[in-house]
């Protein structure tokens, strides 16, 4: 698309979503317990803090304010604030302060339009011995600066057997003529932007409404070796039997997520 000459600023609102997910078979509850340790201690808030602050640097953004959270028994949130402009020694210093007050104009217009987001959920069935993690994320950006440059960074910093991706561009932006563009970029899918690696690794299915500027991608890994999914242990230890009946229940754990419902 050519460059738009825009009138004033760019009001477009462009919204990356993912939810990942990694799945493994731990057969005792000792065992289901350690995967949760693992994975609560593996995305961290300080690991996600770190993950989060890359992206800003892959997208060009600049972060305003970090707030972060490890959760007992388990879990982590991180929500960054961030700005397409600079920040300045004034503004950082305002930002800083602990007493309420008014943070300077220049900012007020990134707070609720610009941010990236993470949220994670570990879980154990109780009974099958399946456990799951998952991490939501978000990176929501206006102006210029676009979320999809992060994609392929995110998608490598997680172990994920599935992730789901959604893309939205919302809002209106004019250009010097007054007329209103609803998008400022070609697109007709994520796949567009996925490196080659992961358009080898995983299975795809698109659900797009073009009218809308919505694109939802949802992948799947192609490969499945039971090895990966067992956790503290291994195939050896299995016999032929155990082994079969753990990949069919692990292999129905994942598309059970990836077509969105029970299969019994």
């Amino acid at each position: 698309m050519e460059k738009l000459r825009l009138h004033g600023f760019n009001n477009l609102t462009k919204t990356l979503s993912f939810n990942i997910y990694d799945i493994c078979y731990a057969r005792t509850e000792r065992h289901r317990r350690e995967y949760i340790e693992y994975i609560d201690e593996a995305y961290n808030a300080e690991r996600l803090t770190q993950i989060l602050s890359d992206v800003s640097d892959i997208i060009g953004a600049n972060i305003l304010n970090i707030a972060r959270q490890d959760y007992e028994p388990e879990g982590a949130s991180v929500t960054i604030l961030i700005s397409e402009e600079p920040v300045t020694e004034a503004e950082a210093e305002a930002l800083s302060r602990e007493e309420p007050g008014p943070l300077p104009e220049t900012l007020a217009a990134h707070l609720d339009k610009s941010h990236i987001t993470v949220h994670t959920y570990p879980e154990s069935h109780p009974h099958e011995g399946i456990s799951t993690f998952r991490a939501d994320i978000d990176v929501s950006t206006c102006g210029r600066i676009s979320p999809l440059k992060a994609l392929n960074y995110l998608i490598h910093s997680f172990e994920s057997d599935i992730v789901m991706c959604d893309y939205r561009v919302r809002g209106f932006t004019r250009d010097v003529d007054g007329e209103k563009h609803f998008i400022d970029h070609d697109i007709t899918s994520i796949q567009n932007f996925l490196a080659e690696d992961s358009q080898e690794r995983y299975q795809m299915v698109d659900v797009n409404v073009y009218q809308e500027n919505m694109f939802h991608t949802k992948m799947m890994l192609k490969d499945f070796d039971l090895n990966d999914y067992l956790f503290g242990m291994g195939k050896k230890e299995l016999d032929a039997e155990e082994c079969a009946r753990i990949e069919e229940r692990v292999e129905r754990e994942m598309k059970e997520i990836f077509y969105g419902r029970s299969m019994g």
